[in-house]
This record gives C-alpha cells, structure tokens and sequence, in this order.
C-alpha cells in the first residue's frame, strides 16, 4: 500500500505514520506534506499513491484547494481536529473521516473499509467538495496556481490587485510586486470564480480588487475612471453598463 502523508503539525505526522506501520506494516510512505502548495506539486509531478490521508485543515488554507489544481483519483481518508463537518457527506462519497487524536482501531478499522470497498473504485468527490467550500463559507477562488517559464507561483487572491486581457491573454497583477502573470482563465470564467464582495468587473478588459482602487473621479455620461495601485497603462473606466452596479459593490450592497 503507497500511501502519501498531508499533515501541517510535525509530531502529528510522525505519530500518524507510526500508527500506519503499526496497523499495516506492509505500508510504505512516499511523501509527508505539510502544505497545499507543496501536495498540489507532489502530485503534479508523481503517479498517484494508492491513499491519501489528508488533513483538512493546512497551514495555507483548506486542504480542498488541492482538488482545484491538481488530479487525484485515489481514495482518500480525510483527518482533522474538527468535528463541524457534516460527516455523511464523507461516507456517501466513499472516503473516510477521522477525527484527531486518532486512535488505532479507528485507523485500523478505516484502512480495513479501503480494502474491502475503495481500493476496487474510483470515488467522487464532487458533493464532498461542494459540501467543504459551505463549511468554509463560500465557494470563491482562494489560490491560484500560475506557471511561468519554468517555475509554479501559487498566488493568494487578497495579492490578486487586478486581472486585465490583452492580445487576447489573461493576466494577472499582484499587490505585493506589481508583477504580472498570465493566467489560463478568461475573464468570463473568473468573474464567476472570484469573490464578489473583494472583485468587480468594470469593463470588458479589467476586473479590479476593492483594495487596489487608489483613486477614482467622474468621467462622462456618469461614469467612473479608476486609478489602481500598482498602476496601468490600460483603461481603467467603468463602462456605463456597470457604473450602477459599481457604485453599489463599492459600498458593500448586493450587485
């Protein structure tokens, strides 16, 4: 049994692993992880192990972010310190649920459910995730994994100052460097992925972070030209068809 390791606490993984070769010393551990970043690259990069005991909670964010970047096909037995998940959702989708100090028998008893039922089928985890983005409070795009040349930037969408298309790419500017990055989505896509409340689309070029507007000041037939931090040299004005809408999302009220 190949089995990969995503824990954040040290002494938690090592205790977990020596559960696992207590329990099924056959077992070998390919990876330990401790991060969302670094699984998203492990399995980018490795074929996949035959189980994932995976922690829901990392220290740079939720463990479901995983799922957005990166295939995983194997089964999965999820572990954590909470206990506010709704645990059927866990059960119907053919993974396990295992709640912190795990005990023996509950890791036995999980690993015995692997090889009867999940080793033999590919689960889906479909409804689990949906049902882990409500717990989390909301569906929207946390991180962004870019490729550039020959390196991976995972970006966290509060660096995300704005997105804007030219020549028909996508690019991204970040708040912290003021460097751009191309991105796979278009515009239409992550209008719908980002957070409504940070994101705003005001033309058909830019969608703009709240807490990248520096400035803004009139412009004709009652719209808006906005000055962004770090600067462009593109058109940042508010189309008249959003202007509305703009004003309302500025001030906080449902668009």
């Amino acid at each position: 049994m190949k089995v990969l390791i995503v824990e954040d606490e040290n002494a938690a993984a090592r205790r977990l692993e020596k559960l696992l070769t207590e329990v099924e010393p056959e077992a070998v551990v390919l990876a330990r992880l401790d991060s969302v970043e670094s699984s998203i690259l492990w399995l980018q990069n490795n074929p996949q192990p035959e189980l994932i005991l995976l922690d829901i909670h990392l220290a740079d964010g939720a463990s479901f972010e995983i799922f957005e970047h990166a295939t995983v096909s194997c089964p999965i037995i999820f572990t954590t310190a909470y206990d506010e998940y709704a645990l059927q959702a866990f059960k119907v989708n053919a993974v396990d649920y295992l709640l912190k100090p795990i005990k023996t028998n509950e890791l036995s008893a999980a690993l015995g459910k692997y090889k009867k039922v999940f080793a033999t089928q590919k689960p889906d985890y479909s409804a689990l995730l949906e049902t882990l983005r409500k717990q989390e409070g909301g569906n929207h795009l946390r991180r962004m994994l870019i490729r550039f040349g020959n390196s991976i930037k995972l970006v966290d969408m509060t660096d995300a100052a704005y997105f804007y298309t030219k020549d028909k790419i996508t690019f991204l500017v970040t708040r912290s460097t003021g460097k751009r990055y191309p991105v796979d989505y278009p515009l239409d896509k992550l209008e719908s992925m980002l957070d409504r409340k940070a994101f705003f689309r005001i033309n058909r070029q830019f969608i703009v972070n709240v807490a990248a507007i520096k400035e803004m000041h009139p412009y004709s037939k009652s719209r808006v030209k906005v000055e962004l931090e770090p600067s462009t040299d593109q058109e940042t004005i508010v189309s008249t068809e959003r202007s509305s809408e703009f004003k309302k999302w500025l001030v906080g009220e449902e668009v």
